[in-house]
């Protein structure tokens, strides 16, 4: 019996490393995206003043394990046997949960997630002691801690409205003071604002966080307590001489001295609130485990009322759990793909957005902007004048543009500044807040307020904060149900369904694994479409667009060479891979598209004549990429409806056509390669061959049809094939003229 459980409790602690992972890649956007997002320093130097910030603050967190021992429930109506199974279920749920969430990018808050399996797991269990036994008159109010759990989840969802309000409060504020020429303003308050912004660290994290560290003794505890008062001021006008001195002196950046003081506070924030959502359970299940040890009695006779006591965690464990973080930050890619959502969702430019508007959020932008509009009309016109002037960005666009930030690092230091002190307060109140979303909130309301959801960009923003926050609900459903689920299951199969869970699980974080290589390079493809653009001259732009298009034509080209296979051989496999092609192709094309004015920015003036002429070319690109893709989407409609495949003659007069077609566009790579246009005309010749073949092949169908030779739905799909085809062919054509047009416009 005792080695089914020490094989649990490993299986506690392996998941407790698996989970360690997971959750800093999700919770790493809390802390790195101001950061990140300004640009203030080099990737490496924000995560070195990171790391140090989670393994200082991973040793503060002793006071917060409590939660998993008795915040929830109370341990003292559980058997051992039955929390053991209780925390098993909680940390496998925890790991799904937060696998899933960062495969996406969406940023889910870990707190919630184990404070809803824990209730969720605890339900599960007394459920299945309410039904062994009928006749024990006890409810699920005497196994649940209903008090605590309200406490803690009110606090949580309290937080979401707190931490929105002061983001566009203090952001409002702020931006007032300093405006956004920053280089001006920052001469004058910079000092201050710095000895502000840092002793407000300084009294959240030193002051509010001190009771919890494992280092600590009762003395120096109750000193800092005692002396608080003066700890602050002597931080305010410490902090204040020294920034001055750095900037007069040493001309060094305030606001960057500020942003990465709060990336370490908001890192050591996160460990000191967070490390109890993945080795908080493991914990309570080792401790669990030396108890039922020590009693010598059976497994299902020890009540665990031993939890209910005050332990703290030792600061070894709480460090090798820092390092684990740590670890997976620096190597982690699916925490940049996290940071992405909000980042995206906070930056001031709207050249490409993360999410689709929906009818709730153009409906909010319309109540805002009818509500904006009333108070404009109320407020004195001179005031409406000055603030603004406040808020005029096109400084702040100059002053960026080389750098392509997406924020400044005044909303940079607003960010973590109450983002960290939020999460400090709470975490001295031994409330486990969410982190994401406070921090997320925070961002938000900041970008509310420093203006950066415009008239152009709101309705996708808001989508973008209502999925996130759909999300969030989401997570609290599913790691309830989940965890519960769980729980019965186990129980039903015993080590049998622990096993099975535990396949599922490395079956499920392998999928995940390559469905995020996936996105990810779709996302690498992207960024690498939008950051040409910061770096575009007149002498980079003709080499980028001659090779993009050379290679969307040759993608084209391999396209519609396989599309014609899959359709002769009936295969429904490889026409979906087809599809799949086509759609990742138009995405691409539409992409290159909707940032052509990136480009047309960057010309000098006297080649703004040449500006049409690249509009042209990813217009007429992106018609090709559309014919092609109302090729490829009937063709999969119609093998997949299993319809009769096309005739031997529609097969063999598509494999002609696309042979011709493929002697074609190699003779349009050729001239795009070599910029000699002079051959451009033995290329417009093999067009109209191939137009006229598309004729002729038209007619002969026409004529099959008529004398009843051939089925409806394949006549339906050859001449849409043929259709789409000749635009595909006049569409490559217009481009391979406008490309010319460009070139000559360009070069002179």
């Amino acid at each position: 019996m005792e080695k089914i459980f020490v094989i649990i409790v490993g299986l506690l602690f392996i998941l407790a490393v698996s989970d360690l992972i997971v959750g800093v890649i999700n919770d790493a956007v809390n802390f790195l995206n101001s950061a990140v997002g300004s640009k203030v320093a080099p990737l490496r130097v924000i995560l070195i003043v990171a790391t140090i910030g989670i393994l200082l603050g991973a040793t503060f967190s002793s006071g917060m394990m409590e939660v998993a021992r008795r915040g929830i429930f109370n341990p003292g109506e559980f058997y051992f046997s039955e929390l053991i199974i209780l925390f098993l279920a909680v940390m496998a749920t925890d790991i799904l949960l937060l696998d899933l969430f960062n495969t996406f990018g969406l940023p889910t808050s870990t707190t919630v997630s184990i404070v809803f399996e824990l209730l969720g797991a605890a339900v599960g269990m007394t459920i299945i002691k309410i039904t062994r036994d009928p006749e024990v008159s006890h409810n699920m109010i005497t196994y649940i801690n209903s008090a605590k759990s309200l406490a803690i989840i009110s606090g949580i969802l309290l937080s979401v409205v707190i931490s929105f309000t002061f983001g566009t409060l203090i952001m409002f504020i702020t931006r007032t003071i300093f405006s956004f020429n920053i280089n001006r303003t920052l001469k004058y308050y910079g000092s201050v604002w710095g000895g502000i912004a840092i002793s407000i660290i300084t009294y959240f994290i030193l002051i509010k966080g001190a009771s919890g560290a494992s280092f600590m003794s009762d003395e120096v505890v109750a000193w800092i307590k005692t002396n608080s008062l003066w700890i602050i001021l002597f931080s305010v006008v410490g902090w204040t001489i020294v920034l001055q001195i750095l900037s007069l002196i040493f001309k060094i950046n305030i606001l960057k001295v500020i942003v990465l003081i709060g990336t370490f506070s908001l890192a050591m924030a996160f460990a000191g609130n967070d490390l109890v959502n993945f080795i908080g359970v493991p914990l309570a299940g080792f401790e669990s485990f030396r108890e039922w040890v020590a009693s010598g009695l059976e497994p299902d006779k020890l009540k665990m009322t031993a939890l209910a006591a005050q332990v703290k965690t030792p600061t070894f464990f709480l460090l090798i759990a820092g390092i684990i973080m740590v670890f997976a930050l620096w190597t982690s890619k699916k925490a940049r793909t996290v940071s992405k959502t909000e980042i995206g969702l906070a930056k001031h430019d709207s050249e490409s957005e993360l999410f689709e508007s929906t009818p709730l959020a153009r409906a909010m932008v319309r109540m805002s902007v009818a509500l904006s509009n009333k108070i404009n009309h109320i407020t004195p016109p001179s005031v409406n004048k000055w603030l603004d002037r406040r808020f005029d960005t096109s400084v702040s666009e100059k002053l960026n543009a080389k750098e392509g930030v997406s924020f400044d690092m005044l909303r940079a230091s607003v960010n973590l500044v109450v983002a960290s002190a939020l999460i400090a307060f709470g975490t001295s109140l031994k409330l486990p807040l969410s982190t994401t979303y406070v921090t997320f909130m925070v961002a938000m309301g900041s970008s509310l307020a420093d203006r950066a959801w415009g008239r152009e960009t709101a309705v996708y923003r808001i989508t973008g904060v209502l999925v996130v926050v759909g999300g969030w609900f989401f997570t609290a459903f599913a790691a309830f149900t989940v965890s519960l689920l769980i729980v019965l299951f186990i129980n039903w199969g015993k080590i049998i369904a622990i096993a099975i869970m535990a396949v599922i699980i490395v079956i499920v974080l392998i999928h995940s694994y390559k469905l995020h290589g996936r996105r990810l390079s779709e996302s690498n493809d992207k960024e690498k479409a939008l950051s040409f653009g910061d770096m575009a001259t007149n002498e980079t732009i003709l080499p980028f667009c001659r090779e993009t298009l050379v290679t969307t034509i040759n993608s084209m080209s391999s396209i519609y060479d396989k599309l014609v296979i899959a359709l002769k051989k009936d295969s429904r496999k490889s026409m979906k891979n087809v599809y799949k092609e086509v759609r990742s192709l138009n995405k691409a094309v539409k992409l290159r598209k909707d940032n052509v004015y990136k480009f047309i920015r960057k010309l000098d003036d006297n080649k703004a004549d040449a500006g049409p002429y690249y509009v042209q070319i990813f217009d007429y690109l992106r018609e090709a990429a559309h014919s092609l893709n109302f090729i490829a989407e009937p063709a999969f409609i119609h093998i997949d409806n299993n319809h009769a495949p096309l005739a031997n003659e529609q097969q063999e007069e598509l494999k002609e056509f696309n042979l011709q077609l493929g002697n074609y566009l190699k003779d349009v790579v050729k001239i795009l390669n070599s910029g000699n246009f002079k051959q451009i005309k033995v290329a417009l010749q093999k067009q109209q061959d191939l137009l006229q073949k598309n004729e002729q092949y038209r007619k002969l169908q026409l004529k099959r049809i008529k004398k009843g030779q051939a089925g409806t739905r394949a006549s339906i799909l050859y001449l849409n094939t043929l259709s789409e085809s000749k635009n595909m062919v006049l569409q490559l054509g217009n481009v391979l003229k406008a490309f010319r047009d460009f070139s000559e416009a360009l070069i002179g």
